[in-house]
């Protein structure tokens, strides 16, 4: 014959809920301890990252600007093929609408006078 030890068990809801409420307040507790040494350790790492991005954007946002002057729409052009050689070419759809024209440098004024 198979005996089991008796468990003691709580007449009262209010003591079961109770119980729930601290295990759950305890865990919480515990959790934002964590989530504060994670922050306090890679706090500063993210710091760091924040100001390199920033400083990447700040120099390479002219550049992508006028990359995508050039492009126009990425979905009018095929996935990037690299060469033996190592150079990418990306060609652009044979279905894809006329890119837009290319923006030409703006040349000096020519002077008045010439002098010789």
């Amino acid at each position: 014959m198979l005996t089991t030890p008796a468990v003691a068990q709580e007449t009262e809801e209010g003591a079961d809920a109770g119980d729930l409420d601290e295990g759950f307040s305890l865990l919480e507790e515990g959790a934002k301890l964590i989530f504060r040494g994670i922050m306090e350790e890679v706090g500063p790492s993210l710091d760091e990252m924040q100001q390199g991005l920033d400083e990447a954007g700040s120099k390479l946002g002219p550049a992508l600007s006028q990359l995508m002057a050039l492009v126009d729409d990425v979905k009018n052009y095929e996935a990037p093929e690299r060469l033996p050689n190592g150079d990418v070419i990306i060609r652009r759809k044979p279905d894809a609408p006329p890119p837009p024209p290319l923006m030409q440098p703006e040349a000096e004024p020519a002077p008045d006078e010439i002098e010789l």
